[in-house]
């Protein structure tokens, strides 16, 4: 009798769902998503920018785009988008690996994002989950300020010593 016990409970406990072994991920990096980054998401691995026909690497902070028949991937966009406002252009979110190697699928999918503006950006956001980012829009903005008011007096303190010794 024991054997059969032993037997079934060891029969049961294989088909039984092992809790120990699940697993749950949650991935966030809101705080590494740059300020004209799309709000409403918590992670993002990819940005795709229709209008200029780039992606920008999240975690790397670099654009992928192509150029002379490759995919080129820098710290800054080039010379020809110069000009291209990224706080106003359309961005779509892509949680994908390497999607510029099926850009035409992608291309093709967000054509009509071209042109779009008016998305709402992690700068313009009063979400809590977006506070890292005001707090250090807020310090960068304080020390510019503080920067030109030290600037005012000290060109206030110079002109009134300069009157003063003029006496």
């Amino acid at each position: 009798m024991k054997k059969l016990i032993f037997i079934t409970a060891l029969l049961l406990s294989s088909f039984s769902p092992k809790f120990a072994d699940a697993q749950i991920s949650v991935r966030v990096n809101i705080g590494s998503q740059p300020d004209w980054g799309p709000v409403g998401y918590d992670y993002a691995d990819y940005y795709y920018i229709p209008d200029i026909d780039t992606y920008y690497s999240v975690p790397t902070h670099q654009y992928i785009y192509y150029q002379n028949n490759s995919w080129v991937r820098t710290t800054n966009l080039p010379a020809r988008y110069r000009d291209y406002d990224l706080y106003n252009g359309y961005k779509v979110v892509i949680n994908d690996h390497d999607p510029w190697l099926r850009n035409n699928s992608y291309r093709t999918r967000y054509a009509n994002y071209r042109g779009r503006s008016g998305q709402v950006i992690i700068r313009d956001s009063k979400d809590e989950k977006y506070n890292k980012h005001w707090n250090k829009q807020m310090e960068k903005d304080d020390k510019k300020q503080y920067k030109e008011q030290e600037k005012e007096f000290k060109h206030a303190d110079k002109q009134w010593k300069e009157h003063k010794h003029d006496r």
